[in-house]
């Protein structure tokens, strides 16, 4: 009996993601931390006050982007050839729900190192507004609804070729917006939003970054302080690394350095660079 794809279930992303990834066979690597939320929330709501919107997700971002800059910037790098290649600038890809649809899309916060956490706010909170109210993507993003309106197996032959040319020859692709640097550093996903914990986002094959954090739900849970039991908010955070540029003391100092942020949010309304120039 022939099937019929029922057009409700196969969105443009999931239509492009049977083309993008295959069994997993590459080497990657998973890490979990918890960040003690209270001070994020008490520094959040202190800016409301003041009539400036501040998100956890934007917090987030701009702690992964500093992290990257200052404490692990070896990490800032992508693979071409067999060889490491250190990134220029950090860019944190910064996913979107769009607004009542059954999609996600997302853009890439650029230059983070020389952004305060209000830059870095202020530009998100433009950006997800565009994106839900044009329902339009950027950069190599734009192209999914290209691979997706591609019948099957021609969907596959498109995406090999693209990986083939991009990742293991090491080429740009301009047609399909795949530069060196089209998915930024690293990528910050909230699934906290969706009542989820934890989850494990897969490494996308073709946008040569290793490292994607999504951020849990926050919720408040009993913690000893002080040999006391005491509620604390906490918000979970999962990690999934290419092996290739991370191991277990690097996803160590990430984690270290991005709660360090986080705990004390105010320290991310300097930018990174001010530090980095001062070596």
């Amino acid at each position: 009996m022939s099937k019929k794809a029922d057009l409700k279930y196969n969105t443009p992303w999931r239509r492009s993601a049977t083309a993008i990834y295959k069994k997993a066979v590459d080497g990657r690597i998973y890490g979990t931390f918890e960040v003690e939320m209270d001070p994020a929330i008490k520094y959040i709501n202190k800016h409301k006050e003041k009539g400036i919107r501040i998100t956890i997700t934007q917090l987030v971002v701009a702690a992964i982007g500093r992290a990257l800059a200052l404490d692990i910037p070896d990490t800032n790098a992508y693979i071409s050839r067999g060889n490491i290649y250190h990134r220029k600038n950090v860019g944190i890809f910064a996913t979107v729900n769009k607004g009542g649809k059954n999609e996600m899309g997302g853009f890439v916060i650029r230059n983070v190192e020389n952004k305060s956490i209000f830059d870095i706010s202020k530009e998100m909170d433009e950006r997800v507004e565009k994106a839900r109210e044009h329902g339009n993507d950027e950069g190599a993003a734009q192209k999914k609804n290209l691979l997706a309106a591609l019948p099957w197996p021609l969907r596959d032959w498109l995406f090999a070729f693209a990986r083939w040319w991009h990742i293991i020859l090491g080429k740009e692709l301009k047609s399909l917006n795949l530069t060196y640097d089209a998915f930024g550093s690293a990528m910050v996903t909230n699934i906290g939003t969706h009542d989820l914990q934890f989850g494990f986002p897969a490494l996308m094959p073709i946008a040569n970054i290793p490292l994607v954090i999504a951020i849990g739900k926050i919720e408040e849970r009993p913690v000893v302080r002080d040999g006391e039991i005491v509620i604390r908010s906490i918000m979970p955070v999962a990690a999934t690394l290419d092996h290739r540029l991370f191991d277990g003391a690097q996803g160590g100092i990430l984690a270290t350095a991005a709660r360090g942020y986080i705990l004390k949010p105010e320290c991310m309304e300097i930018p990174a660079a001010e530090f980095m120039d001062k070596g």
